[in-house]
């Protein structure tokens, strides 16, 4: 039925329901005492409290006088005079107290299913307490006198008459018990009644069989036992224990138990440093021997290459077999200590296994999950920023199952001075997600909400959050004392029992288990960790720390053969130039295909963006997929890419670079949410798990990716070195000074120069289409065998400048060249400007205006890696003549390419370099544009006359 009805009064003994479905109305007929339509009315009254505007006018009035009459005693009806009006069909007026009274139920169970979770026992230290007065009884006018009155209860545990007491009593062990349940926000009334029905059919307490009770207790013992084991033979060292919270454990391995049936093969899992060296040891199989021995001084990271990271950021991969024999693969994605930056990353990664497993439409074989900190869940933007990719078009993943070890405690900082939400997880609420809260010391709850939250993921596709409230037995990390700061809080938590005792009390009585089988379990387990400690002792034994080698790549200076034909050029000019025959195009559009075909024909020299489609459409061509994100990248910021073209009648959407060949690679082009961190978190991920695609992230303006910095700092630039981990991501950061202010003028080239180092990555600052053409293939071509990532700084002015222009021969001739050589002073030049972007064509411009005739102007295209043969090899005509040496830059001399090239250069030639630019500055451009240009007349003349 349709939810928006219209209220009629004109039944005595019954109600009358009108229902408005497409502008017509029909009559539905039901009696409230025998309960039919209650579900409906009840459902209607909870859209009402959300928004008064979810309903029809008529049901708004109908529920504020319903509120009304809930609130107050029902007036007496005068016995005398006549009655008014029509008041034949009136209630009986006798029936009215109970009617009342039965309203009000409906209120009672609506207050229990949005703000239960506030009576509910969550913490374990019992330190804050729980309870609102907006529960009490009398709110709704009922009191103890009532508890024996029978009254319908709507939808509650399957519907039917039932005694208030009985009511209470079922909603308080559904919602206020261990389990908090937060979901009346959501706004979708299907997902509302389907976790509604689920949870209070069972009150929500499970019915799990005594072995799988016995499987809980001995995952929880494990996870106490190798986090004291640790503690006691590990002293002082660093590990960041779960202790506090180890009922983690058992529900990470009922949520690997839990996969096969559910058609999940594949887990993508990212966490914090929190409880990491049990998840690794306890659920994804890492020997206990290998983690004892990275205690070792004398421990060496497995690394062939590079520096390596501490042992809780360390990311595994292993193949585990479930108790039924089926196969599930897990994936633990190295971390930082920016500890919500791997959330985009893991969402990149499972979405590239979806294709990967050719998961792309229904997405229910790959699982990601999240686990937070409760301090950084509601403290990082970046959490939020992921959590609005979870449905968009490019970047969902069928929903993610997230897990806050809430130990109620930041470093140092409580949640009272780190949130002004009462819960940590109200963030969530934003994108419409269930949010389950359980107390930390009821595994058996808790186990029971990873397995709703599973069914809830794989039937709704999207995110859900539980909320583990817990604590942490030590300080932030085990050398912190925590009593200087958070005396009373460790006085609660040296009192608290282990989570083990209290479950194992629990099961002895209800016969699950006894008392010698637990310490078996406990001493069996035990032997095992001193085994695996002598063992790791023996294999540390005679170990001895040496000098880690580089990571560098000589073979990323060697040349690929990126030419394309000429034929294939112009049959790719004509596929990326044609739209649907039914399509109506606009005219400007139109006239931009034609002046592209004519490009691909040779009639007219390539710009920079067909250049850039002409390298795509030969990628495709080569059988190799690109996937494009960024904001606006559809069309592109400075509307030159265009590659998908619209109907202007019916916005129908054409991707021309879907539609070259039968025999093509996928394209994926997306328009990223006003996003950086989260969207180059997920493209970089993606990259980590799908080498065969072409993967770039374009930034809307360079400066953008200041946003990104963390994926970039901790990410980008060195998880080769830090954890073995290889990318091909290419970055595209428009970039050029134009007099459009400080904003928009930098993409902070000096960031990426300053991290350059061992082959990490490759930075890049073409000057023409071809070269951009040439990289982009190049990048392409090696992503099987060298794999590193790229940084382009694009143009924007040059994008439609008719100096910034190549010829098709340009493509089908050469490859990629790092230096280009001056084509006007091939040889004999007294002064040799040195130079890298957009700043060649001032300087060039300024030479013939002047008809300079004694200077040369070099241009480095790739910056790093420095290919210091071919620099050498175009300036040796010079170096006999030349008598100065200049290095132009359009940026600061703070920014821009200045102290990462000068000493190379310096080193290289053996002699001083001099430097024409602007000066040094704290903002990276002037507002003004008169300014602009006075300093770049000035910088130009600099290069032609500086000493």
């Amino acid at each position: 039925m349709s939810s928006e009805l219209t209220p009629d009064a004109s039944a005595k003994q019954g109600f009358t329901l009108p229902q408005r479905s497409n502008g017509k109305s029909s009559e539905v007929r039901g009696t409230i005492g025998n309960g039919e339509h209650i579900a409906l009315l009840e459902n209607l009254h909870e859209q009402w409290k959300l928004d008064p505007d979810n309903v029809d006018e008529k049901w708004r009035a109908f529920f504020e006088g319903f509120e009304l009459g809930c609130q107050t005693k029902p007036e007496t009806p005068s016995r005398s005079g006549n009655r008014p009006q029509g008041s034949a069909n009136l209630p009986d007026p006798s029936a009215l107290p109970h009617r009342l009274k039965q309203a009000r139920i409906y209120n009672l169970l609506f207050a229990y299913r949005t703000l239960g979770h506030r009576e509910a026992h969550l913490d374990p230290l019992a330190i804050e307490k729980s309870g609102i007065p907006e529960l009490k009884l009398e709110n709704f006018n009922f009191n103890t006198n009532d508890y024996d009155t029978y009254f319908h209860s709507g939808t509650l545990a399957g519907g039917g008459d039932r005694k208030l007491g009985e009511i209470l009593d079922i909603l308080k062990d559904t919602y206020c018990r261990t389990i908090g349940v937060e979901y009346m926000h959501i706004q979708d009334f299907t997902i509302r009644r389907w976790l509604r029905d689920k949870m209070e059919k069972t009150h929500n307490r499970p019915n799990f069989p005594k072995e799988k009770k016995k499987r809980i207790l001995t995952r929880v013992m494990a996870a106490e036992q190798f986090e004291r084991y640790l503690h006691t033979r590990f002293v002082g060292q660093k590990r960041f224990s779960v202790e506090g919270g180890e009922t983690l454990i058992p529900m990470l391995d009922a949520l690997i138990e839990g996969c096969p049936e559910r058609g999940v093969s594949q887990v993508v899992m990212g966490m914090a440093h929190r409880g990491r060296l049990n998840v690794l040891a306890n659920i994804l199989g890492k020997d206990y021997h290998t983690i004892f021995g990275e205690f070792s001084e004398n421990h060496i990271p497995e690394l062939k290459l590079g520096d390596g990271d501490v042992k809780y950021h360390l990311g595994y991969e292993s193949s585990l077999i479930t108790s039924t024999g089926h196969s599930v693969g897990i994936s633990l994605a190295p971390n930082p200590s920016h500890l919500e930056a791997v959330d985009p990353v893991v969402q990149g990664k499972a979405r590239a296994w979806q294709r990967v497993l050719n998961d792309t439409t229904e997405r229910r074989k790959v699982l990601p999950v999240l686990l937070h900190g409760d301090g950084a869940f509601i403290g990082q933007g970046i959490v939020a920023e992921t959590f609005n990719l979870s449905r968009l078009e490019g970047y969902r993943t069928g929903g993610t199952v997230h897990i806050v070890i809430n130990n109620q405690i930041g470093f140092t900082t409580v949640p009272k001075d780190a949130r002004s939400a009462h819960y940590c997880t109200a963030l969530a609420k934003s994108v419409g997600v269930p949010v389950f809260h359980v107390n930390g010391d009821d595994p058996i709850s808790a186990v029971y909400l990873i397995e709703l939250a599973m069914d809830f993921r794989q039937r709704f596709q999207r995110d859900v959050v539980i909320d583990l409230v817990c604590y942490r037995r030590h300080g932030h990390n085990e050398g912190d004392e925590p009593n200087f700061t958070q005396p009373t809080l460790y006085s609660a938590i040296q009192e608290q029992p282990l989570t083990s005792e209290s479950l194992m009390r629990s099961l002895i009585e209800t016969g699950v288990i006894q008392t010698a089988e637990a310490d078996a379990y406990k001493e069996s387990f035990q032997k095992k960790l001193n085994d695996e400690l002598a063992r790791s002792k023996k294999e540390v034994k005679n170990v001895k720390p040496s000098m880690r080698a580089p990571i560098s790549h000589p073979d990323l200076l060697e040349p690929v053969d990126t030419a394309v034909s000429k034929k294939k050029i112009e049959f790719i000019g004509q596929q990326l130039t044609k739209a649907p025959e039914h399509f109506k195009i606009n005219n400007k559009i139109q006239k931009l295909l034609q002046q592209r075909l004519s490009m691909s024909e040779g009639k007219s020299p390539l710009d920079w963006a067909f250049a850039e489609a002409l390298a795509f459409g030969s990628i495709l061509e080569d059988q190799i997929s690109i996937r494009l994100s960024g904001q606006d990248s559809r069309r592109g910021t400075f509307s030159q890419r265009h590659s998908a073209l619209y109907d202007v009648d019916t916005r129908e959407r054409h991707i021309t670079f879907k539609n070259i060949s039968k025999t093509q690679a996928s394209f994926c082009v997306y328009n990223s949410p006003l996003s950086e961190a989260a969207v180059l978190g997920f493209d970089f991920g993606y990259s980590l798990d799908y080498p065969e695609m072409l993967c770039i992230w374009e930034a809307q303006f360079g400066d953008f990716a200041n946003g990104a910095q963390t994926i970039i700092d901790q990410y980008i630039t060195n998880s080769e070195s830090k954890w073995g981990v290889t990318s091909g991501i290419t970055l595209f950061l428009p970039h050029g000074y134009h007099g459009q202010g400080p904003e928009h003028s930098s993409a902070r080239l000096e960031r990426f120069l300053q991290m350059c180092a061992e082959d990490n990555i490759q930075v890049a600052y073409c000057s023409t289409p071809a070269n951009h053409f040439h990289i982009l293939r190049r990048q392409a071509l090696r992503q099987k065998t060298l794999r590193k990532p790229l940084i382009i700084m694009t143009p924007k002015g040059l994008l439609r400048d008719k100096r910034c222009t190549s010829s098709v021969q340009d493509l089908t001739d050469g490859t990629f060249q790092e230096i280009l050589p001056d084509p006007e002073m091939k040889k004999g030049a007294k002064r040799v400007i040195l130079c890298s972007g957009k700043v060649y064509y001032d300087l060039d411009d300024h030479r013939k205006k002047n008809k300079i005739t004694d200077t040369a102007i070099l241009r480095i295209e790739q910056l790093y890696p420095l290919h210091e043969k071919n620099l050498k090899t175009a300036l040796g005509p010079h170096l006999s003549t030349v008598e100065h040496m200049i290095w132009c830059q359009e940026e600061s001399q703070n920014m821009g390419s200045w102290f990462y090239i000068e000493p190379r250069l310096r080193h290289l030639f053996e002699r001083s370099i001099t430097y024409a630019g602007r000066d040094a500055s704290a903002s990276p451009a002037t507002g003004a544009l008169a300014i602009h240009e006075l300093e770049q007349e000035d910088l130009i003349n600099q290069a032609f006359t500086l000493k």
